[in-house]
């Protein structure tokens, strides 16, 4: 199968920061993915709380999310009609990718610990820009590549992983694990993009497609691996309730409405905020204080950010 074919897709030469819409545009759907990032960003804290299992909360952050997004696909579909038929196909092989990256970077926190996986499964700041040059032709610039690597150092320090060793005994399989979720989550992201680069009018509805594909997915897996209790608290029920309409519903609208209009290594890196604002979540709400080497790494990740998505002053013009 053919993923995409590159429908207004930019130039494959390279280039230094090109982006496919104005600055005014760019700025919007920046924010837009910074939102979405900021609502993924509480989805621990949200699993932190509801204290369920790692199967349990990746396949109720999807099922119940369904309750919101079902009324909201009936509504856009009764407004602009059905999303086409090949799209349909791409959300759902987007959210068996979702799914399984739900449950593979759950699994991995329990082998390697929190602040490892968050590093691996940021491997999607490579993973997803070369998806989108393999597949659809688009550039990635200079500035991007030369950033890589000290995004990936930021957020190495940020989640504390020199800090700690592995929280389990078998780190090669959190380590295969984590790797796989980030590449997963990527390959999400670029199906995504896709869609709502083909049909831009279309927002909920390949997200509603997804995120039941997800949840299926989630659910099969966690089946066969971590178990699937629905038994909870009426409490814990509260924080999924919170994770599913912030963590998933919330997010994923803010992202798959910015991300068409962004270059995908200007999407990567501004997901690479997301574990950022989590420490700055777990400081404000749950009183967990952060390491110097932490705080660090945040300022690190931010400033990687901003370098490696900043648009360049236009060469020969007089600056007084």
């Amino acid at each position: 199968m053919n993923v995409v074919d590159a429908t207004s897709t930019s130039s494959v030469t390279t280039s230094d920061d090109t982006l496919p819409d104005s600055p005014q545009g760019t700025t919007g759907a920046a924010a837009l993915v910074i939102g979405g990032a900021a609502c993924l960003s509480a989805s621990a804290m949200f699993v932190k709380l509801a204290d369920i299992s790692a199967g349990a909360a990746a396949f109720l952050r999807c099922a119940v999310a369904l309750v919101a997004l079902v009324p909201l696909l009936a509504h856009e579909v009764w407004r602009k009609g059905w999303l086409a038929r090949p799209l349909q196909g791409y959300a759902v092989i987007a959210g068996v990718f979702l799914g399984a990256d739900y449950v593979m970077w759950t699994m991995s926190i329990l082998d390697v610990g929190a602040a490892v996986a968050t590093v691996l499964i940021n491997v999607q700041v490579i993973a997803f820009p070369l998806l989108a040059r393999v597949f659809g032709g688009t550039a990635i610039s200079r500035r991007f590549v030369f950033t890589i690597p000290v995004m990936l150092a930021g957020i190495a320090l940020a989640s504390g992983a020199f800090e700690r060793g592995s929280e389990s005994g078998n780190p090669v399989r959190g380590a295969v694990l984590g790797v796989a979720a980030g590449v997963a989550y990527a390959v999400y992201l670029y199906l995504n993009r896709a869609s709502g680069e083909r049909s831009p009018r279309h927002v909920v509805t390949p997200i509603c497609i997804s995120t039941g594909a997800a949840a299926a997915t989630a659910g099969l897996i966690s089946l066969f691996t971590t178990g699937l209790s629905l038994s909870i608290s009426p409490v814990s029920w509260g924080w999924v309730v919170a994770l599913a309409l912030l963590g998933q519903v919330a997010a994923w609208l803010l992202i798959s409405t910015g991300t068409p209009r962004l270059a995908p290594n200007t999407s990567a890196a501004l997901l690479l905020l997301q574990p950022v604002m989590a420490i700055g979540f777990g400081l404000v709400i749950l009183r967990e204080t952060p390491s110097a080497s932490q705080l660090v790494g945040c300022v690190i990740v931010i400033a990687a950010v901003w370098f490696s998505h900043r648009t360049p002053r236009p060469a020969g013009r007089n600056h007084s």
